[in-house]
C-alpha cells in the first residue's frame, strides 16, 4: 500500500484528457487505496467484498463499523461510484473529461477527510469540515480564529 502523501500525488497527476476512462479507473483504485489506509490503521484487513458493484462501497462499510462518525463520507463514496459510471458508460458524451475532471475533485475530497480524520478523531462527527486541520490554535476545543 503505497503512502497516503503519494496518493495525494497520484490523484493530481493524472491526465483526464488523454483518456478519460483510464483517468476514471485510476481514480477509483485511488479511494480504495484511502479506504484501506483507514482500514488497515484501525485493525483491520480490507475486505475484497463489493458492495452495489463497488470495492469502494465495500470497503466503507467496514470503515464505519465500530466508528459511525465515519458515516461523513458516505456520500462522498457513492459520488465516486456515480461519476465512475458516467465517465465509463457514457465514453461518447460530449462533457467527459468535465466528468473526469469532477471524479477527479470528489477522489481528493475522500483524501482529504480520510486523511483528515486519521489526524483528527473527531472530525466528521459534526461535518467534514477540514478547519480544525488548517488552524494551529485551539485544536483541542475545535475552534479557531479563522472566519
Amino acid at each position: 500500500m503505497r503512502p497516503l502523501a503519494d496518493i495525494e500525488q497520484a490523484l493530481a497527476a493524472i491526465d483526464v484528457e488523454a483518456d478519460p476512462q483510464v483517468a476514471a479507473a485510476k481514480f477509483l483504485q485511488l479511494s480504495e487505496e484511502v479506504l484501506e489506509h483507514w482500514v488497515t490503521a484501525h485493525g483491520h484487513e480490507p475486505t475484497d467484498e463489493q458492495r452495489e458493484g463497488f470495492r469502494l462501497l465495500a470497503l466503507h462499510r467496514q470503515g464505519t463499523k465500530g466508528n459511525p462518525s465515519f458515516n461523513a463520507c458516505r456520500e462522498t463514496c457513492r459520488e465516486i461510484a456515480f461519476h465512475y459510471n458516467l465517465v465509463t458508460m457514457q465514453p461518447e458524451h460530449t462533457e467527459i473529461t468535465h466528468r473526469a475532471e469532477m471524479l477527479r475533485m470528489v477522489s481528493n475530497h475522500l483524501y482529504l477527510f480520510v486523511s483528515g480524520k486519521l489526524q483528527i478523531a473527531a472530525l466528521g462527527e459534526f461535518c467534514c469540515s477540514a478547519k480544525p486541520i488548517r488552524s494551529t490554535d485551539n485544536l483541542d476545543s475545535g475552534t479557531s480564529k479563522e472566519a
